[in-house]
């Protein structure tokens, strides 16, 4: 059953959300290379991929609804950072974005009768749950540690295990 053309363009809306969502983890690997933290790096390039797959997800559900997926302008982040607090608050800032959308559009599918979209975006709720408690543990961390450089490249050794993990 077709999404209707008010869902379709939340839908779409949301595929560019994630794919800006994996725009800002990239730059902010850029940002955390140049503050020379490769594990913070590789976290955040880790999930920039995994914004894409999450925008992919929402392709594949349009597509299969014979909906029409469509990726709207993708801006540039402008993004600095001077320390590793500041990448990680930025991320939070905007997991916090995705999170509320995610929901608005949760809200909306259930006002336009779309039960077929429940499980996907339930998955999603759940996500952003995780994700914004994992970031919000890191900055906690890197709260604790504060400018004491053996903690912070512990930390920064421990993220970068991620992908090995």
């Amino acid at each position: 059953m077709r999404l209707t053309d008010t869902l379709e363009k939340a839908f779409n809306d949301q595929i560019t959300m994630e794919l800006t969502a994996s725009h800002v983890y990239r730059q902010l690997a850029i940002e955390l290379d140049l503050l020379d933290l490769s594990g913070m790096a590789d976290w955040m390039r880790a999930q920039a991929d995994e914004e894409v797959d999450h925008a992919n997800q929402f392709i594949a559900h349009l597509d299969a609804r014979d909906n029409h997926p469509q990726i709207g302008a993708v801006d540039a982040p402008e993004v600095k950072v001077t320390s590793a607090i500041d990448a990680f608050r930025i991320a939070l800032e905007h997991e916090e974005k995705v999170s509320a959308s995610i929901r608005n559009l949760r809200k909306l599918a259930d006002s336009e009768g779309d039960l077929d979209s429940r499980p996907l975006l339930d998955s999603f709720v759940v996500e952003q749950i995780e994700e914004e408690d994992t970031v919000r543990g890191i900055i906690g961390r890197l709260e604790i540690v504060g400018d004491n450089g053996a903690g912070l490249l512990r930390i920064d050794r421990e993220l970068g295990a991620r992908d090995a993990a």
